[in-house]
């Protein structure tokens, strides 16, 4: 296994469900697991004439420490009767600059992983996936839930579109991709085009994976009128996808939202876990 060091991300109020997922994945890889406990900072409140309400702001950021410390302290307990390595880590960051530094943390990892609490939490979840994906090298590992999470999948599809960000997906998850049973390389809709997909649509990425030892199956899907993250979450039922290899993208920061629209549709509704690289 690649992954030698994987990073959990977790919000300071979440269960320890994420955490408990995240140890079988070490388990797994025979990795070290990284929590990273993250509350983020209030913006002060403003009364009056701009006064700032120093004394209740103060307050709470002094309960908010001790609440992230008790969180650690319980993540740090649960662990030590686990029988793996690891190492639990706090972060009370402004919102401002969250995404900055979980992107610092995330570059020391091999893999960084969040499952579904986390993935949900209104506040964090947006900046730990920016963060992760956008400022730091490592593959993220999306946990669903009510959907088994393995790093020795037996079928995975990819989802593929001849743009870098999908060559790195494949590049950062091969050795997942060479000991599954079956890697099924999907393709929504292509042209294709000697700049773009090829003349065959899937020969020349199937071609490399096949040098690499891993035997994929090219299906090109025929969108039908649905957009492209519908198409490519109901393929993924239907072969049985034990998880999803894809690349990330990203508007442009001058936009209101963040992530492309595949990637957006994928991070809402797919139900099988996501292996994304940017």
């Amino acid at each position: 296994m690649p992954f030698k060091t994987v990073l959990n991300i977790i919000g300071v109020n979440q269960s320890a469900d994420d955490v408990r997922s995240a140890v079988e994945l070490c388990r797994q890889a025979e990795a070290h697991l990284s929590v990273l406990v993250v509350s983020l900072i209030s913006p002060p409140p403003f009364a009056g004439y701009g006064e700032i309400v120093l004394n209740s702001w103060l307050e709470e950021r002094r309960s908010d420490i001790a609440r992230l410390q008790e969180q650690a302290a319980a993540i740090g307990g649960l662990l030590e009767r686990q029988g793996i390595s690891f190492r639990v880590e706090t972060l009370y960051v402004e919102v401002g600059w969250a995404d900055t530094q979980i992107g610092e943390r995330a570059r020391y990892a091999d893999l960084v992983v969040m499952g579904s609490h986390a993935r949900s939490d209104a506040a964090l979840g947006r900046y730990a996936l920016e963060g992760a994906l956008f400022q730091s090298p490592a593959p993220v590992f999306l946990m669903p839930a009510g959907h088994a999470s393995t790093l020795q999948p037996r079928s995975v599809m990819i989802a593929w579109d001849s743009r870098d960000e999908a060559g790195r997906a494949i590049r950062s998850a091969l050795e997942l991709l060479v000991q599954a049973d079956t890697v099924n390389i999907a393709i929504v809709d292509p042209q294709a085009s000697t700049n773009a997909n090829g003349e065959e649509p899937g020969a020349d990425i199937a071609t490399y994976l096949a040098r690499q030892g891993v035997r994929a199956a090219v299906q090109v899907l025929a969108g039908g009128g649905r957009t492209v993250g519908e198409v490519l979450c109901r393929h993924a039922r239907d072969i049985g996808a034990e998880m999803i290899v894809m690349g990330a993208y990203r508007h442009s920061r001058m936009r209101e939202r963040i992530f492309g629209g595949v990637t957006r549709s994928m991070l809402e509704n797919a139900d099988r876990p996501l292996f994304l690289a940017h």
